[in-house]
């Protein structure tokens, strides 16, 4: 099994999807310590959350107050780095752009399931919510998975 140091959430701009995913990430017990962040792959200037996910990560106890929207570079990625997109289509960008991204997947696909999480780019706070709850049971799953394989190791 492989030992991941870093675990990356990528999405398009790295405002809604990606940051909820790493704030709840965050609060998730791990066997073993792991750095964990978001990245957009397109980012063009420092930007906060989106406030509609803030407003649903407060609902359920969290925050990404002092979140930035950062890009993805090619310092981010090594051989103990796995990272985790939103949708299939980001997943093929990071193989094609960067080097030595040995461990892209989709989140969906990481936790054998299917299907990309939806953008929420111009949708209602109830969209925000809905992929706030697709979030927190996939991540449970992650964590469920990433602390197996450290036992299995």
């Amino acid at each position: 099994m492989q030992k991941f140091s870093r675990l990356i959430f990528v999405d398009g701009d790295d405002t809604a999807r990606a940051p909820m995913a790493r704030v709840i990430m965050e609060k998730k017990y791990l066997l073993e310590p792991m750095e964990i962040c978001s990245r957009g792959l397109v980012v063009l200037f420092p930007e906060p959350v989106n406030q509609k996910a803030e407003a649903v990560l407060i609902s359920n106890g969290l925050t990404a107050k002092e979140h930035t929207a950062a890009p993805l570079e090619q310092e981010d990625i090594d051989g103990g780095t796995l990272i985790l997109t939103m949708e299939e289509e980001q997943k093929g960008k990071i193989w094609s752009t960067y080097e030595n991204a040995q461990h892209v997947y989709t989140l969906a696909e990481y936790i054998h399931m299917s299907g990309d999480i939806s953008p929420l780019y111009g949708e209602p706070l109830t969209s925000y919510g809905k992929c706030y709850e697709l979030l927190a049971e996939m991540i449970d799953r992650l964590a469920i998975r990433l602390n197996e394989d450290v036992l299995k190791r």
